[in-house]
């Protein structure tokens, strides 16, 4: 059986350069999806959340596997992170931070799936984050994106870079989708790489300025 592997089917959405930003157009996806808030290094919820959500993820696999015959390699996880006031929003101090923790999937996963896998789940685990899985769709659109080279407490002169390649290209932030929120795709696995070496794709949504 051949294994799906998005991250290879598109490209252009997971593996843009650390030197330069790319303007990209996001098209609609699927993601298994938890909201929460606060520091994600401390708090007790957002690794709950992650758990919940890469458990849900690897037994739909199954089951897309078993039932539909469709394998698929399990998407990086991702997070939309924003405070009340953006003009607030700092990489240092991350305690009043708001985020979605998720985790993407293919076009063919269906509501049926994902509710066999949290109940498949909720059998064999007591995962006090299962119930506040949602599985909803994000379309971001026309974006801005550059990878990140190194560990996440060093990303904000990578924020600047695309902030300053948005402004001079005569982009804004596109406040419909979603939003000012901060978007990160985790393409290394914390667990297995040097802070050094990882990878983190940050995106922004973007529209053309207004002419005055």
């Amino acid at each position: 059986m051949p294994k799906l592997d998005l991250k290879k089917e598109n490209k252009e959405l997971y593996n843009p350069s650390a030197k330069e930003v790319s303007i990209i157009y996001v098209p609609e996806m699927n993601y298994l999806m938890i909201d929460g808030e606060g520091d994600p290094n401390t708090s007790q919820e957002y690794q709950d959340a992650i758990e919940a959500l890469f458990s849900a993820s690897f037994k739909v696999k199954f089951i897309s596997a078993k039932e539909a015959s469709k394998d698929y390699v399990v998407m990086p996880l991702e997070g939309l992170w924003w405070v009340e006031n953006m003009e607030d929003f700092s990489i240092r101090d991350k305690s009043n931070w708001k985020w979605t923790a998720m985790v993407r999937q293919p076009d063919f996963i269906t509501e049926s799936m994902i509710k066999k896998s949290i109940e498949e789940v909720e059998k064999k685990k007591d995962l006090p984050a299962l119930s506040r899985i949602r599985f909803e769709s994000l379309h971001e659109g026309l974006s801005a994106q550059i990878m990140h080279l190194g560990p996440y407490s060093e990303e904000e002169p990578t924020m600047e870079k695309l902030h300053n390649f948005i402004e001079a290209k005569g982009y804004e932030f596109d406040g419909s989708m979603p939003g000012e929120k901060h978007h990160e795709i985790y393409i290394s696995d914390v667990r297995r790489t040097k802070p050094e070496k990882l990878k983190t794709i940050i995106r922004q949504p973007v529209r053309q300025k207004k002419k005055e």
